[in-house]
């Protein structure tokens, strides 16, 4: 599979931890999670891309390629670049958007600070129920974001916002996802919101976030 490449040199305990996680839900994971993963057409639409968009857009943690697919299929010149620690997931996305291999580059890598460089850089970058599952981390993945985008480049986020109920808020603890309006703040210190959406799952059970947003300069 040429378009998938490996670096596996940042190991740690909770990539670790994320990739046994998703080891075991890779192949069912698309076939279960949209009882729960609300907001990510809403999110694409969004960005309000025009149908002939050339930009290039990073999703952070792809997983099996959800996002990558309806932009595909959707903008038939966008470039794609799907980025997740995951090598099952990325093995599952690889082989659904075989036929858009062209215009999509999988990389297996955390999204974190450092020395290495995307192979170009995006005009969006996009986070799609992975920041909550950043633990640590969540902050200084928003940072290289910013860092990795040109001046007038967008971030675009759907994920957990929060929860009335601490009973909630543990088990999703023990499902590697923190939510407790830990999110928007920094987003807003970080990006001038072009678009910004709260709502209620499940009668108030949790509240998610769909927020895009344009990179501000000198933070």
């Amino acid at each position: 599979m040429e378009s998938l490449q490996l670096d596996r040199g940042m190991e740690n305990s909770q990539v670790s931890t994320i990739r046994s996680y998703y080891q075991l839900h890779a192949k069912l994971y698309q076939a279960t999670r949209w009882t729960f993963l609300f907001g990510r057409k809403r999110m694409l639409d969004a960005l309000q891309l025009p149908p002939a968009s050339d930009k290039t857009i990073l999703e952070v943690g792809c997983g099996t390629g959800h996002n990558l697919n309806g932009l595909a299929k959707r903008y038939p010149n966008l470039q794609l670049i799907g980025l997740d620690i995951s090598p099952d997931m990325l093995q599952v996305a690889a082989k659904k958007l075989m036929r858009f291999s062209r215009r999509i580059l999988f990389l297996e890598k955390p999204y974190s600070p450092g020395a290495w460089q995307l192979p170009s850089k995006p005009d969006v970058v996009l986070f799609s129920y992975c920041l909550t599952m950043i633990n640590p981390g969540w902050e200084a993945a928003l940072q290289r974001a910013h860092d990795d985008l040109e001046e007038g480049g967008h971030i675009a986020v759907v994920d957990f916002h929060d929860s009335p109920y601490r009973f909630f808020h543990r088990w999703m603890g023990f499902n590697h996802v923190r939510m407790d309006n830990h999110l928007l703040p920094l987003l807003k210190k970080h990006f001038d919101p072009t678009h910004l959406e709260v709502h209620q799952a499940y009668g108030g059970l949790w509240s998610y976030l769909i927020f895009v947003g344009k990179k501000k300069q000198g933070v």
